[in-house]
C-alpha cells in the first residue's frame, strides 16, 4: 500500500491494518510539516527572543519608573544592533551607519535599530517622558539627571534595576547597558547582534554605575530648543564643534558668560552657557528662559 494510498484511505476513514495505520500517521506528520515548512531559501522568522531571554526587573527595590525604563528595553530583545542607531531627533529604532573601526559593521546601514547609548535613551525617554538621557554613553553616565554613582570595586551588590553600567578608561565611556537585577543587564552589545540579556561583565575596563533620578529636573538644568544645535569648544562659532542636538534636550549649565555676539533664527545674544557634561559651550538663544539665564552664576 503506497503512501498516498494510505492518505487516501485515511481521509475517507478506512479500516486499515495495524502497521498500514503506522505508516499513515507518519505521512501526516511529514505531510503536516511539509505544509508549514519555510519555502526552499526563505528565512525562518526569528523565535520570540524576549521569551527565553529572561529579560524583565530581576531584584526588588528599583522606582517605578526605573522599573519601566527596564521593561522597555526588554520590549526591544531581538531588535539589531547597529551603529548610531537610536539617535535620530525622537528617541526610538532608526537605521545605523558604518563603523570605519569595525567590519561587522557594513551592514548596519541596513538594520534598524540601536546601539548602547540609543537604548538607553528610548528606555528612559519611555519611562519619564520627555527626552531626558539624549547623548552617547560618555554623555549619560555623566547626565545632570544622576543622582548616585557606584565605583567599579562595589560591584554589583548595591545596583538596583534600571541602573546604568558603563565601560571605559581615561575618562572615556564606550560603552553602557542596564541592569536587571541578579547580575544580569540588558544591552545592545554590538554589530552583528541583537539586543540581549547578558551577564555583568566587571572585568576590563569596567568604569562604575549610576542611577537615574525620577524626579523633576535638578536646579541649573535648561532645555534646549530647535535642531541640529551645536555646542562648542569655546564661546565662539569659529572654535570647534563638539556635540550636535538633535532635538530638544535637558542639559546642566554650570554658569555663563558674555562672549562672542551670535545672531540665529531672529535672536541677537552675546551669552553663552558651560555644559559641564559635554565640556562645551553653547550659545543662549538655543537654551530656553531669558537671554541672560535666572539663577546661573557667571563663569569666572
Amino acid at each position: 500500500m503506497t503512501t498516498r494510498e494510505v492518505l487516501a484511505a485515511v481521509r475517507a476513514k478506512v479500516s486499515l491494518p495495524r502497521r498500514a495505520a503506522a505508516v499513515a500517521a507518519a505521512a501526516l506528520t511529514l505531510w503536516g510539516a511539509a505544509l508549514t515548512a519555510p519555502a526552499a531559501g526563505a528565512t525562518a522568522p526569528e523565535a520570540p527572543a524576549r521569551a527565553a531571554a529572561g529579560c524583565a526587573v530581576l531584584s526588588p527595590g528599583a522606582s517605578a519608573a526605573a522599573q519601566a525604563a527596564v521593561r522597555a528595553a526588554c520590549e526591544q530583545i531581538g531588535v539589531w544592533y547597529t551603529w548610531g542607531g537610536g539617535h535620530g531627533a525622537q528617541p526610538g529604532p532608526t537605521y545605523g551607519q558604518v563603523d570605519p573601526s569595525d567590519p561587522a559593521s557594513a551592514h548596519d546601514p541596513e538594520r534598524r535599530g540601536f546601539d548602547c547609548s540609543g537604548l538607553v535613551r528610548y528606555a528612559y525617554a519611555r519611562a519619564l517622558g520627555g527626552d531626558p538621557l539624549n547623548g552617547n554613553s560618555y554623555h549619560q553616565f555623566h547626565s545632570s539627571r544622576v543622582t548616585q554613582r557606584f565605583t567599579a570595586g562595589q560591584g554589583t551588590a548595591p545596583l538596583l534595576p534600571g541602573d546604568l553600567l558603563a565601560w571605559g578608561s581615561g575618562g572615556s565611556i564606550h560603552h553602557i547597558a542596564i541592569y536587571l537585577g541578579a547580575g544580569k543587564m540588558v544591552e545592545a552589545r554590538q554589530s552583528g547582534t541583537h539586543v540581549m540579556v547578558s551577564a555583568v561583565r566587571l572585568g576590563g575596563d569596567y568604569a562604575g554605575a549610576v542611577r537615574i533620578g525620577t524626579g523633576s529636573a535638578p536646579s541649573g538644568t535648561f532645555s534646549t530648543w530647535g535642531t541640529g544645535v551645536w555646542t562648542h569648544a569655546e564661546a565662539s562659532t569659529t572654535s570647534a564643534r563638539v556635540h550636535r542636538f538633535d532635538g530638544p534636550t535637558m542639559v546642566r549649565v554650570e554658569c555663563q558668560k558674555h562672549a562672542q555676539t551670535v545672531t540665529a533664527d531672529g535672536y541677537t545674544n552675546d551669552a553663552w552657557s558651560y555644559l559641564p557634561e559635554y565640556r562645551a559651550w553653547i550659545t543662549n538663544i538655543y537654551l530656553k528662559g531669558p537671554a541672560w539665564l535666572d539663577g546661573v552664576p557667571t563663569c569666572r
